[in-house]
């Protein structure tokens, strides 16, 4: 029953994660497609814009994609989980609670997301099939190190660019 709880949990994030890039990169399921994603990011400080939504786009969709199917988890949870670190930082500053805009929701799913690369992905998955080719000890190690300084260097940008730009609007008005 173990597996199957995994598997649960694999392909219900996976595809939640899928979802949600389809809507950034094809505008599916009443997503804004790249252009919308793009100049929704570009408000939001990252730069540049569409560069950042194509990433974010294709780390949950392919990163669902793979989660669902449980190949590559390590590689896949990865991604899931450092797009939704940079998705709760950005919900940060409106507290905890998804209701009031908070950081609950990304956080959970980053969470997560790192809790199966640490798991593993179960009997029931393409990496167990394929005897763990691309889910071995060190490639869980790694996947869950990185995910922490990825996160930090997209938030560091961000905070750069709307520095400089901040200090550019000062400089304009002087």
């Amino acid at each position: 029953m173990g597996d199957v709880a995994v598997c649960a949990l694999r392909v219900g994030l996976g595809a939640t994660l899928f979802a949600h890039g389809a809507q950034k990169l094809f505008g599916w399921f009443g997503g804004g497609g790249l252009k919308g994603t793009a100049e929704g990011f570009h408000a939001m400080g990252y730069r540049p814009g569409g560069a950042t939504a194509l990433v974010a786009g294709a780390s949950e969709a392919v990163g669902g994609a793979a989660l669902v199917l449980g190949a590559g988890t390590p590689a896949g949870g990865a991604a899931v989980a450092g797009t939704m670190g940079v998705a709760a930082e950005m919900h940060a500053p409106n507290g905890f609670f998804n209701t009031e805009g908070g950081f609950e929701y990304p956080g959970l799913l980053g969470l997560a997301a790192v809790a199966l690369i640490a798991g593993g992905p179960g009997r029931l998955s393409v990496d167990h099939a394929t005897g763990h080719v691309f889910d071995r000890p060190w490639m869980r190690a790694a996947a869950i190190a990185s995910v922490a300084p990825a996160v930090a260097v997209v938030v560091a940008r961000k905070r750069k660019a709307l520095a400089a730009e901040d200090g550019s609007a000062a400089e304009d008005e002087g």
